[in-house]
């Protein structure tokens, strides 16, 4: 039964291909004309483009890895709480009609106009006998047929995104879910509710909802819907609606179990998926900590550099000869600033948030193949059940072959999932190393301009009190 439930789905999917049945299931959707390129006139950072799935190969991956060098003795690591759900939730109920598993594996078509355009803005402090939270208000616009209303106005905290991310994991437990950002702020950086923090973790969870808008499964998720639509009353009673504390208990117990035990053989294809998120994850990580070191030396040269222009105003006070030229290093000095100053903004906004996303993606993607292996440790369990069952085999043989079918759906969720995430990343961090180099080129231009002007001005000084 799991081997044809297999066939029957991989057949569903080239029909689906060729017919084109994700596109008219959007297409049957109306749509509103008029509605603005993103947001509430913000560009929505989740815009990457899906790519086809099937173009790359994994082992591209590792051929684009950066080879940096292994001694990190002299690295400042930073310590982190991911704060990540329970990596072993999962739920058991896989898509049935062929269009919801074309849903699930199919990626790699060209994604109609969008329609679903959401921002994140306007935090809020509120502050009770019992504790103290921000939240935000998040905005969404849509032309879609299944939403009630062309336009959403809510309030969330991060605990709210915090259940958002669990239900997309339970209901999706092989596609890459986006992160979120740490519940609690990296140490030494800034403090808790601090402007900058609050700031930063609103334009992460901005990011977070788009790259779930903009993906071809999770948008049509129905939590997720709930998440932008129902107002807070409404999103508590959802709440309440998931399984108990007990339910999730016994899930968590029988999936460490489970997870102790391990899968018989993962597939090849799977092992070298695996083998390439460590070597991603390593690396990633060891630019994460160069790029905050070197943000660090970046400050504490520029309030440095600071100091220096009024040093040398007051040196020219004292100095009649020298006035002029000193004023003119003090001027010079000052640009340099600027330029230093401009230069630490584009670290802060274009490069520190896109690797440090990455760094997050990477422990959400062993979280994915520890919970695939989990599916196929629980088929392997039964068939190991069937070998020396003398009795119901006829029922196991049943759910031997449901899980079969559910394998199939998870592994191929995640190889499709895999190629378009692994596109995106590349796209993303080539867009941000190089707008980094950008940034430089034009630092160390301004700052050039403005010594060589300096430097011209003191030569015809020079030239015009020769003889």
């Amino acid at each position: 039964m799991g081997r044809l439930g297999g066939a029957g789905l991989a057949a569903a999917a080239g029909r689906a291909r060729t017919l084109g049945m994700e596109g008219e299931r959007r297409a049957s959707q109306p749509r509103a004309a008029g509605l603005p390129a993103g947001g509430a006139g913000e560009e929505s950072p989740g815009d990457a483009e899906p790519v086809p799935g099937s173009s790359g190969s994994s082992s591209l991956l590792q051929a684009e890895v950066l080879d940096l060098d292994e001694d990190e003795d002299d690295l400042e690591v930073f310590s982190k709480d991911a704060s990540l759900m329970d990596m072993n939730s999962f739920s058991p109920v896989m898509p049935t009609s062929p269009l919801s598993m074309i849903n699930q594996v199919k990626f790699e078509d060209e994604p109609d106009l969008k329609d679903l355009f959401i921002t994140v803005d306007e935090p809020e402090s509120h502050v009770t006998t019992i504790e103290t939270f921000i939240t935000y208000r998040i905005i969404t616009k849509t032309s879609r047929g299944e939403f009630d209303s062309s336009e959403f106005e809510v309030r969330r905290r991060y605990q709210d995104f915090l259940w958002l991310k669990g239900k997309l994991e339970e209901a999706h437990p092989t596609l890459i879910i986006p992160p979120l950002p740490e519940k609690f702020i990296v140490k030494g950086m800034v403090e808790r509710f601090n402007d900058d923090f609050i700031e930063t973790r609103r334009k992460a969870l901005h990011k977070f909802l788009n790259r779930i808008a903009d993906h071809p499964t999770l948008t049509f998720n129905e939590d997720f819907k709930v998440f932008l639509t129902a107002q807070a009353w409404e999103l508590s009673s959802h709440k309440k609606q998931g399984p108990g504390f007990l339910s999730r208990m016994g899930q968590t117990v029988r999936a460490v179990a489970m997870s102790m035990r391990g899968v018989k053989s993962r597939p090849e294809e799977f092992m070298e998926m695996n083998n390439l998120i460590e070597i991603f994850s390593h690396k990633i990580n060891l630019i994460d900590k160069i790029s905050q070191r070197i943000y660090k030396e970046e400050r504490e040269y520029f309030d440095e550099m600071k100091e220096y222009g009024p040093i040398h105003i007051l040196w020219s006070a004292s100095e009649e000869d020298l006035v002029d030229i000193l004023k003119g290093v003090a001027s010079c000095i000052d640009k340099s600033c600027q330029a230093t100053e401009k230069r630490m903004s584009g670290l802060t906004e274009a490069l520190l948030p896109v690797v440090h996303e990455y760094v997050l993606y990477s422990e959400m993607l062993m979280d994915v193949m520890k919970r695939r292996d989990q599916i196929q440790g629980e088929l392997d369990s039964k068939v190991e059940i069937l070998s020396y069952k003398k009795t119901d085999i006829d029922l196991l043989v049943e759910e031997i072959g449901k899980l079969e079918d559910k394998v199939e759906c998870a592994n191929n969720a995640l190889k499709a999932d895999w190629e378009r995430w692994k596109q995106n990343m590349h796209n993303d961090i080539r867009s941000a190393f190089t707008d980094m180099a950008e940034e430089s080129i034009h630092y160390y231009e301004q700052c050039l301009a403005a010594w060589e002007s300096f430097c011209a001005s003191q030569t015809d000084l020079h030239l015009e009190d020769e003889p």
